[in-house]
C-alpha cells in the first residue's frame, strides 16, 4: 500500500519483504478482508492494477524496484468503476483473504489466495528503509521477495495451481 501522501520522505514508493506462510500460528480467528485485483498493463517500465477490497477500490500504478525500493501511485477510485475495470484486466484475476497481523514494531499482511492461486499464503511486511530491521515471525517461512513469479502480477499470469508442484518453493 502507498505511503500516506503528507509524508514527503516516504510518499509515493514502497519498500517491503515477502515470505511464504509456513504454519496457521498467525491465525487468530478475525476475519480478513477479501479482494480481487486485475492488472491493466504490465510492462518493464510500470504495472498498473485495480482492485476492489471490501467496499472500496484502488487503482495503482507501480514502477519497477530498484534496490528494494519501487515508486508507487495509488488512487481511490468508485468501486463501480473498478468493477468495470477488471473484465479488461489481462491474465486471472487474483483473489485473496488478506490478514492484517501485528508482530513486533510492524503490520504484516497475510495474504491467503483463493481460485486457482489456492493454497498460496504469503507475507508482506513494508519497511520504511530497505535495511530497516525487522523480527521475523515464528511462523513466516522462506523469504521470496526476489522471486518475480511470487508478484501478484506474475501470479495472474502464471497461477499457482498450475506451477509444476517441484517447482514450488517449501515454506
Amino acid at each position: 500500500m502507498a505511503r500516506p501522501a503528507g509524508d514527503n520522505s516516504l510518499a509515493n514508493r514502497e519498500i517491503e519483504r515477502k515470505f511464504l506462510v509456513s504454519s496457521d500460528a498467525w491465525r487468530d480467528g478475525t476475519p480478513g478482508v477479501p479482494m480481487r485485483q486485475g492488472y491493466l498493463s504490465e510492462g518493464t517500465r510500470a504495472t498498473v492494477r485495480v482492485r476492489v477490497a471490501a467496499s472500496h477500490a484502488w487503482l495503482t500504478i507501480k514502477g519497477r524496484a530498484i534496490g528494494g525500493v519501487r515508486p508507487e501511485h495509488e488512487y481511490e477510485i468508485p468501486v463501480a468503476e473498478a468493477e468495470a475495470l477488471l473484465p479488461l484486466c489481462s491474465g486471472a484475476i487474483v483473489e485473496k483473504e488478506r490478514h492484517r497481523i501485528a508482530h513486533g514494531d510492524h503490520i504484516w499482511e497475510v495474504d491467503v489466495f483463493a481460485g486457482a492461486n489456492s493454497p498460496l499464503v504469503t507475507a508482506e511486511v513494508e519497511l520504511d528503509s530497505p535495511d530497516e530491521a525487522v523480527t521475523i515471525p515464528g511462523w513466516v517461512g522462506r523469504e521470496v521477495s526476489d522471486e518475480p513469479r511470487y508478484s501478484n502480477s506474475s501470479l495472474a499470469q502464471h497461477p499457482y495451481s498450475d506451477w509444476p508442484t517441484r517447482s514450488r518453493l517449501a515454506p
